[in-house]
Formats: C-alpha cells, sequence, structure tokens
C-alpha cells in the first residue's frame, strides 16, 4: 500500500523526544499564510479539528492532517516530514528544540495513482 505521508530518520527521532516531552502528539498542515504553510506539531487533542481536515496517515505514531483546500493541491506527492535547524512556528511543539518541521514531496507514479485511486 502506498504511503501518503512519510518521516525522515531525524523527523522521527525529533518525534520521539516530543512524545517523551509531552506525551502523544499530531501534526495539522493548514495551507494558509505565514505559520499555517509549514507542518505544526501539537499535543495531541490540542488542536480541534474539523470535518475539512484530511488524516494522511501516521509517522512515528503521530497522525498527520492536512486541511481539505491544501490536500486538493497536495494529493498527487508523498508527503515526506524533514527536520531542519531554525525556529518552527511559534504554537509547534518543536520550537523550543531549536529545529523546525518542514514537509519536502515527491510526485506519485502513474501506478502508485491508480492504487490511491486517483487515475
Amino acid at each position: 500500500m502506498v504511503e501518503r505521508v512519510l518521516a525522515t530518520e531525524e523527523a522521527l527521532a525529533l518525534i520521539n523526544l516530543l512524545k517523551d516531552k509531552h506525551g502523544p502528539v499530531m501534526f495539522h498542515q493548514s495551507g494558509g499564510c505565514c505559520d499555517g504553510s509549514s507542518p505544526m506539531c501539537y499535543p495531541e487533542g490540542d488542536l480541534l479539528l474539523g470535518d475539512q481536515d484530511v488524516c494522511l496517515g501516521e509517522i512515528g505514531g503521530a497522525p498527520f492532517y492536512m486541511h481539505k483546500n491544501q490536500y486538493d493541491y497536495w494529493k498527487h506527492t508523498q508527503i515526506i516530514l524533514d527536520v531542519v535547524a531554525g525556529r518552527g512556528g511559534m504554537f509547534s511543539l518543536e520550537g523550543v528544540e531549536g529545529k523546525r518541521f518542514l514537509t519536502r514531496s515527491r510526485a506519485f507514479t502513474s501506478e502508485e495513482l491508480r492504487e490511491l485511486g486517483l487515475i
């Protein structure tokens, strides 16, 4: 089965660190301006999800959601959660660690798009 969202080893290590400090976590990428276009990490349940939020899967045991409007642009790509040095969004848990999550992507192959029911 094709996974819609993956994480690098560095991202998984940071997720585990955050889970050790804060308990279960979740991710959301809204696609809004400023910090909204970055993946944000919250303690699970701290962000109220709506019917416009799509769960793309789990990474490191943490669910990853994206707003439907953003998903419509990204649905043909596999999301790869990564980490770089720097400050993340002000409400995202990783900010105090001196790191920030970011999304990279790759286009799905025609075969993967068929498997996902997108063509």
